[in-house]
């Protein structure tokens, strides 16, 4: 990893990219720090302290909603408007005409996006104003003035950030949502292991319990990491051959390749739409001021979507709410089939081959050819799924059987290690795609 970042320094054009993304996140980071202005940041941040149900939506934030900056939503409102575009692909023709439209398609639909995104900030910083003004965190109450100014300033920061991701996209390194959210994950991590270090080592009963507990976090950490890059690089190649044909007066073509079908197609998209949406009525609710301890239908539904209930050992009474855990893993193998059948056409593949004449080996051409590659994509994407739904389940496992008090679980160490593998792979196509051009102009 470090040698292809040097490498890449060392080619203008990507050292530009690189450092023009660095400054991006910078901006990131310094937004974080701004205060959205008429909240009374003393009272809320003790507020924010009896709210155990937010450490995910903070995490995702990197922490700019506990210091209640102007970035407090961050991209949320972006996946959030994603799912909710990619699920109607499915319900309205049009858009799905739109999704097949090559280029110009997917450009309408990033723009409808944009709109969405821009709607649902607005409702959730209205969401947000109202219930801060009912808790009585605003300075001067809920005035109208002070709701407009809270509502324009959430709204415009999750606004330049979706901004900012589409330029970190179009002029850094690319990924530019997912490096965002990227950089807020990684800018918690201190903190929690910090808290790790603090409840396990230093807060051992004596020097053993201490060593055992740090080498216990450090082995899982690691185990973690290491498992999700093979998963993010394992897939399967399915070979193809290419039939002889005649062209003028040369035979062409019999050449062998194969067709690499990643375990993991969908990436990290499942886990963080099944965590967004998951986690999205929490944060409504929370605003709102709707409490889970009343004992009323809809709060007893928000213990079985907070991930702080789940496989808690050591209170059965609230062991019952670790169905929430089976509801997110049907939504991480929901997503990571959805994502893939919109990613990978098994069909549109089949006839491209059928067209150039190749063929599987074995593998009649046409309709068989469609049935093999989907029965073989089902059944990897669901090795991904699983394996996606253990790195996410180890740490709230852990959390549960021993109240480990962190806010990043396996969804962000996912979202961490494949934004990073992601991103380099790009970085060394820009280089190899660099190369080749230079090889050309000499």
């Amino acid at each position: 990893m470090l040698k292809t970042f040097r490498n890449a320094f060392k080619i203008k054009d990507i050292r530009s990219k690189l450092v023009y993304t660095f400054f991006a996140l910078i901006i990131v980071r310094l937004g974080s720090q701004l205060p959205v202005p008429r909240i009374d940041r003393e009272y809320f941040s003790q507020w924010i302290g009896t709210q155990t149900s937010l450490g995910f939506f903070d995490t995702l934030t990197g922490g700019s909603f506990t210091q209640m900056s102007i970035f407090a939503l961050s991209i949320t409102p972006y996946i959030t408007s994603s799912i909710i575009m990619q699920l109607l692909t499915i319900a309205i023709p049009k858009l799905e005409e739109l999704q097949k439209d090559g280029e110009d398609g997917r450009k309408k639909i990033a723009e409808y996006t944009r709109y969405v995104t821009v709607g649902l900030a607005l409702i959730e910083s209205i969401a947000m104003a109202i219930g801060f003004g009912q808790s009585g965190l605003l300075e001067g109450g809920m005035t109208f003035n002070n709701v407009a100014i809270i509502v324009a300033s959430l709204t415009a920061g999750s606004a330049f950030l979706m901004w900012l991701g589409e330029r970190i996209t179009e002029k850094g390194v690319g990924n530019g949502i997912s490096i965002i959210l990227l950089i807020n994950i990684v800018a918690q991590m201190p903190n929690d292991f910090t808290n790790l270090y603090r409840q396990f080592v230093s807060g051992a009963s004596n020097v053993v319990n201490g060593i055992l507990a740090s080498i216990v976090i450090i082995l899982v950490v690691v185990a973690v990491v290491v498992f999700i890059i093979i998963l993010q690089d394992a897939q399967r190649k399915i070979p193809v051959q290419y039939a002889k044909k005649v062209q003028g007066r040369k035979m062409v073509g019999g050449q062998s390749s194969h067709i690499p079908l990643k375990v993991n197609t969908a990436g990290v998209i499942p886990v963080i739409f099944a965590g967004s949406l998951m986690q999205f009525p929490i944060v409504v609710s929370s605003f709102l001021g709707v409490s889970p301890a009343r004992a009323y239908f809809w709060p007893k539904v928000l213990y079985l979507l907070n991930q702080n209930t789940w496989l808690n050992f050591r209170d059965l009474g609230e062991f019952k709410y670790s169905l929430g855990l089976l509801i997110y893993i049907a939504l991480v193998i929901f997503f990571a089939y959805f994502y893939t059948s919109i990613t990978f056409n098994p069909i549109e593949v089949s006839n491209n081959m059928k067209k150039q004449g190749g063929f599987i080996p074995g593998i009649r051409p046409g309709k068989p050819t469609t049935e093999y590659l989907t029965k073989v994509l089902n059944n990897i994407i669901l090795i991904g799924a699983v394996g996606l739904t253990i790195v996410a389940v180890i740490p709230i496992f852990f959390s549960g059987a021993f109240r480990a008090q962190v806010n990043f679980g396996g969804t962000s160490i996912i979202i961490v290690v494949g934004v990073v593998l992601e991103t380099i792979k790009q970085i060394e196509s820009q280089m190899l795609v660099r190369h080749y051009k230079g090889f050309l102009n000499d």
